[in-house]
């Protein structure tokens, strides 16, 4: 991870794109090992899975950048947070003034993804 970072900081994109591109990249990069590193982050200390479930939503709700705008069923939607449920962790989808909570393991991610998105595929990964 630290060589990818290190390759993207030194390209040619501006800082903005430089972020966007480090965090499009990371996330497709992430070993399965590197997603069980993060899900040990989140629940180190955990006992059972409620509480290992908080701590990913807890992660997520950290560092993921919201509001992001993202596609569910063809409509452009904006996500301005993320919440833990009774079913799980929920991303809350607006469009005008219907809003609709869906679960992340449900998302379709815009591409880019939003910076922080490593933690949702750690949460998917934990999930299954």
């Amino acid at each position: 991870m630290k060589i990818l970072a290190q390759l993207v900081s030194r390209s040619s994109y501006p800082p903005r794109e430089r972020l966007i591109a480090l965090t499009l990249a990371f996330v497709k990069e992430l070993s399965g090992a590197e997603l069980d590193e993060l899900i040990a982050e989140a629940t180190v200390d955990c006992y059972g899975e409620d509480e290992q479930l908080t701590g990913l939503a807890t992660m997520i709700a950290d560092n993921l950048a919201v509001p992001f705008e993202t596609t569910v069923l063809g409509m452009t939607v904006t996500v301005p947070a993320i919440h833990q449920a009774d079913s799980g962790i929920v991303a809350i989808c607006v469009r005008g003034k219907h809003r609709q909570p869906i679960s992340v393991l449900d998302l379709p991610l815009p591409d880019p993804p939003p910076p922080g998105a490593e933690w949702i595929a750690a949460y998917c990964r934990w999930a299954r």
